[in-house]
């Protein structure tokens, strides 16, 4: 019931018309099932069954492969064995006698594109064809293609032609020039791709990820962008955030899915984020540091040590050490005279150390969705935050600047986050902030997403997209909503402090982290 729900939802979602002249028209969104929608059936993979499952969704593309038998039959298989015998060696009558698992004959490339003009307005094909070791061979493979399209006048149902095969596109592309190709191989760079007139780029996830910037040169030289095959919900919505133009997955249920999530289909654009795809310290383009004492009494003393702030394994880890380290403050003449301040002073040593980041004078934003995937620290005594300031905070002073706070929590409250603002008319110091808590499960097990959407008119917060604190602009004063100017980012561990030691501190704890796996801020186009 829930997949027939599903279907209906992706039917509607995708729904989109033949054209004019009765041709096919690719549905509006960037699902390709990879080898057809077999998983959540259990079709066999290149099936007939499986292309028409991925027709039925409305999948933008169904990919399949291709390969050629000894008597040059061109045939819709993956391994370059079937059965145990080799494809290239083996003639189409022979390989034809084993059935698929769902009792269908052996597809020759013939009937499966035949079967994917019929009662098809949305879902193009995408043809992979597979290399030989025979250079000759792969050129005859793919004329053979090109003419077999042309004679069942195909064209308008071919998506695109994929290979790992780098002549095999060069190819395609001289036999027709109109033809769309995309490159498997994850080697070569954008520009290249331009230069002998590939199409696009459709390469496993994680080359894009070592290279982000082929993401923007792609776009900027008008290739398609691709990944395959992706079937985690993470890497999904990464790519959804990254406007990729397709996405090749087994899973497409899940990605129609994600999609319905995605910022990006609320109209949301990315405009900066960091996915900690790197090691070491936290990228300097994107994030400084706050030092020693900082406020609120707080225990801890924060530094940029490697030790405290680090990004491996593809996330940001704030890590607070029970450790003793000197106070540069310690007499400190102009904090002595602060009394919010004079506790900074006063400590010659700090018992804790933890790390503040923060996009301070780096990056600042005016409205927009921001979105953290976090794992966070345990125990009693430890107060993570991740929260937001106004820009003109130097000049007029907190609470007047405004406060953010998109997540807080407290060692000894395990069960719950807050979501909370602070201005001159509502702050914790006249004890009239506006804050709501929700329930979180597994907060030091599992990431959970923490976000914001902020528009002139409301703010929602949110954990895992359920909305459960909503705070509206009231239309009086900046000291109600001083929320119409830039805020900037911080993500800190506190030790103790008026609020996070309100129950004391376990030291049997630490040390503790706060992981990080993404920050992503999105504005609306």
């Amino acid at each position: 019931m829930r997949n027939l729900f599903l279907i209906i939802f992706i039917l509607s979602f995708n729904a989109c018309k033949p054209s004019a002249d009765g041709e096919i028209s690719f549905a509006n969104n960037p699902v390709v099932a990879h080898r057809g929608a077999w998983k959540s059936s259990n079709l066999p993979e290149n099936s007939i069954a499986s292309l028409k499952q991925a027709i039925q969704l409305n999948c933008v593309g169904s990919e399949f492969d291709v390969r050629m038998t000894a008597d040059s039959v061109l045939i819709v298989t993956h391994d370059e064995d079937y059965n145990d015998l080799l494809v290239q060696e083996t003639t189409y009558e022979d390989l034809a006698k084993f059935k698929l698992s769902n009792g269908e004959v052996l597809p020759t490339l013939k009937d499966y594109i035949l079967a994917g003009m019929e009662n098809n307005i949305g879902t193009g094909l995408v043809c992979e064809i597979k290399p030989t070791n025979n250079k000759e061979l792969n050129f005859k493979i793919a004329e053979n293609i090109i003419a077999l399209v042309k004679e069942l006048k195909a064209e308008p149902y071919i998506h695109s032609y994929i290979s790992f095969g780098y002549d095999i596109l060069k190819k395609i592309t001289e036999l027709d020039p109109l033809a769309k190709t995309q490159y498997l191989g994850s080697t070569k760079t954008p520009q290249q791709l331009k230069d002998d007139g590939i199409s696009g780029l459709d390469y496993y996830m994680d080359a894009f990820k070592k290279n982000p910037d082929w993401i923007k040169s792609a776009k900027d030289l008008g290739l398609s962008l691709n990944a395959w095959t992706v079937d985690k919900q993470d890497d999904m919505d990464w790519l959804l955030a990254n406007e990729f133009d397709f996405i090749t997955t087994d899973e497409p249920y899940l990605l129609f899915a994600r999609i319905k999530a995605s910022p990006v289909s609320k109209g949301y654009q990315l405009v900066w984020s960091d996915e900690f795809n790197y090691n070491g310290k936290p990228d300097s383009a994107n994030w400084g540091y706050d030092y020693g004492f900082i406020a609120n009494r707080e225990d801890q003393y924060y530094t940029d040590s490697l030790k405290n702030a680090r990004v491996e394994d593809g996330h940001l880890i704030i890590e607070t050490h029970k450790e003793e380290i000197p106070n540069k403050d310690y007499n400190n003449p102009d904090l002595l005279k602060k009394s919010w301040m004079k506790y900074a002073a006063e400590r010659k040593t700090a018992v804790y150390t933890s790390a503040r980041l923060t996009t301070k004078n780096l990056a600042s934003w005016k409205y927009g969705r921001i979105e953290i995937s976090a794992k966070l620290p345990r125990g009693v005594g430890l107060w993570p935050a991740i929260w937001m300031l106004g820009g003109n905070r130097n000049e007029v002073g907190w609470p007047e600047c405004g406060e953010i706070d998109i997540m807080e929590h407290v060692g000894f409250d395990p069960d719950s986050i807050f979501g909370t603002i602070h201005t001159k008319a509502y702050n914790h110091m006249k004890g009239t902030q506006k804050g709501k808590k929700i329930f979180i499960d597994q907060p030091y097990d599992s990431f959970n997403v923490f976000a914001l959407e902020w528009t002139p008119e409301k703010m929602d917060f949110l954990l895992n997209d359920t909305v459960y604190n909503q705070i509206l602009n009231e239309h009086k004063t900046t000291d109600e909503w001083p929320f119409d100017q830039k805020f900037y980012l911080i993500m800190n561990t506190a030790v103790g402090g008026m609020l996070g030691g309100k129950k004391g501190i376990d030291d049997s704890v630490f040390p503790q982290q706060m992981r990080v796996d993404y920050v992503r801020v999105y504005q609306l186009k």
